[in-house]
């Protein structure tokens, strides 16, 4: 178990959070009350995020339809012609 006082802390963040990741429990003392950092789940981290469009319509794809934000929020409108 690592003890740091909160000075010490400010100083070597990133260090007591390596530890807490390699599962040594880390003590902070302030004022004479004790925080202990841990570890809430170790899931694996996330690689690309899905994407929130399932689906997206041909014409929209095809470059016949384009959107814009307004005021309101996102417009579809066509593109302008040259």
């Amino acid at each position: 178990m690592k003890r740091y006082t909160v000075a010490q802390v400010r100083e070597r963040l990133a260090s007591a959070l390596d530890e807490v990741e390699r599962g040594v429990p880390v003590v902070i003392e302030r004022r004479g009350v004790r925080y202990v950092l841990s570890v809430e789940s170790r899931k694996a981290r996330p690689g690309r995020r899905q994407s929130i469009i399932e689906t997206v319509d041909p014409a929209i794809a095809g470059g016949q339809w384009t959107w814009t934000w307004t005021s309101r929020g996102l417009r579809l409108k066509r593109p302008r012609r040259a």
